[in-house]
């Protein structure tokens, strides 16, 4: 394993590493890593804030970033806290997007930022024009991407492949399970499945749209009256843009009752670490006792490396 150190001045250093965790998510977060090195001359080898960490270990580039955070002990003992380029997508800012593809919104808000692009997928939706005040890039990321998925049923996902920013249809980033899977008898030695309408479940979806000829505000509203019985009113509220026609706001009522009235499903697992699973990709599972033999999408992965033993913590979704 190599934790190398640029300090952009011309040296890199290779730090011995004694542990470190990886943790991707999904959805609006760039990847963080955190590491427990030892540094015993911190004058000689410092540490500057915005250094590029990167992790390699033998053909496997796992971690490209910068430094954010630092400490040292008096041991020798050193940490560092670094993020991958999806860190600067917090920056704030008013965003005023013309109608456009998220692939173009998004390449353009990474373009304006500095920041640098690898793969870029075309998600084929054409999202209308957005603006929005005093928000993080990361706020207008999502809103295409969720927009996109709502009106197409399309799913991408943003992450930083070692330095470069790609964005990915899901079904592109399937690990076939003939390259490996997860179950019993393949990595897994623990697992928890949670089921739940706490969170991103809504039975009820109301639009509500400002028309400012006639002075009044109008609201459009999709439920499921079974489901309401069941679990009691869960409901979604949104102010829609007020040029959307009736036609437009009653099909994305439609498909949103259709993506959020059911319950999430997840699982929570501790693996062996094999370095190509990360957030957005989806893996094959097999757990007989829940009757599971399916591809499921990593919601959340945070992989463990400590003296040699590499580990990793899954979240997965059914999707």
């Amino acid at each position: 394993m190599e934790i190398l150190l640029d300090n952009r001045k011309g040296e890199v250093f290779d730090i011995p590493v004694k542990e470190f965790e990886w943790k991707t998510e999904r959805i609006g977060k760039a990847s963080v890593f955190e590491a427990g090195l030892f540094n015993d001359n911190p004058l000689e080898f410092p540490v500057e804030s915005g250094a590029i960490i990167r992790a390699i270990d033998g053909d496997n580039k796992i971690f490209y970033g910068y430094v954010f955070e630092d400490g040292i002990k008096r041991s020798g003992d050193m940490s560092i806290k670094a993020y991958d380029q999806l860190r600067y997508l917090k920056n704030q800012d008013t965003y005023v997007m013309p109608s456009s593809t998220a692939t173009v919104a998004i390449k353009n808000i990474a373009n304006r930022l500095g920041l640098k692009v690898g793969v870029f997928e075309n998600t084929g939706y054409v999202v209308p024009g957005i603006v929005e005040d005093d928000k993080e890039a990361f706020d207008v990321v999502v809103k295409f991407l969720d927009t996109t998925l709502i009106k197409s049923n399309r799913n991408f996902v943003l992450f930083d492949n070692y330095g470069m920013l790609d964005l990915r249809n899901i079904l592109n980033l399937v690990i076939p399970a003939d390259d490996f899977y997860i179950g019993e008898d393949s990595l897994l030695y623990d697992w928890e499945y949670i089921k739940s309408i706490d969170k991103e479940t809504y039975n009820r979806i109301k639009f509500v749209r400002d028309n400012k000829e006639k002075g009044k505000r109008e609201s459009f509203i999709a439920q499921d009256s079974a489901n309401i019985a069941k679990w009691g009113l869960l409901q979604q509220y949104r102010i829609v843009d007020e040029k959307m026609t009736d036609a437009q706001i009653k099909e994305l009522l439609e498909r949103s009752i259709n993506v959020l009235n059911k319950e999430t499903k997840t699982l929570e697992l501790s693996c062996l670490g094999n370095w190509k699973v990360r957030a957005g990709r989806m893996v094959y599972l097999y757990i007989e006792k829940l009757g599971i033999e399916e591809y499921m999408m990593i919601d959340e992965c945070a992989h463990k490396w400590n003296e040699g033993v590499h580990t990793m913590e899954l979240k997965a979704k059914v999707i």
